[in-house]
């Protein structure tokens, strides 16, 4: 059965994607640990980072990174916050969280129910922000 990011990815569940290649994908979390929480996600479902080819982790990495510049611009948080913890879904997703303490890593405090306006401004504003420092994967 496939996971629900293998859904997301094929198009059978909607998301607020903001870079897509034919590796992975980076879209918005809809249950965000702060404003502008992005996963970024390999296209190959694979449980845990530690079975993904070096080169793929990489390749995430640089993705996380260029996610995680645009967000620092867009929102001037204190820090940019990078996580892989792995279970919540069984297929590798990288955490990019815009962060101004620990307290944004607690999933316990995840908003359940953001404003979906916000969201769609967040998309189109981190995608814009990937196009204009020229990655080719940034989603119009």
């Amino acid at each position: 059965m496939p996971t629900i990011f293998t859904r997301i990815i094929d198009g059978e569940i909607p998301a607020r994607f903001v870079y897509s290649d034919s590796d992975c994908v980076a879209f918005l979390d809809v249950r965000p640990l702060a404003r502008g929480h992005c996963l970024v996600v390999p296209r190959d479902e694979i449980d845990q980072w530690t079975d993904l080819p070096s080169g793929r982790v990489a390749h995430l990495t640089e993705v996380a990174h260029a996610v995680g510049n645009v967000q620092k611009t867009l929102l001037s948080p204190m820090r940019i916050g990078l996580m892989i913890a792995g279970f919540e879904v069984p297929h590798v997703h990288v955490h990019v969280v815009p962060m101004n303490s620990m307290a944004n890593l607690d999933f316990s405090r995840a908003d359940t129910s953001p404003d979906p306006e916000d969201l769609d401004r967040l998309r189109a504003q981190i995608a814009e922000g990937l196009a204009a420092a020229g990655h080719q994967g940034a989603v119009k």
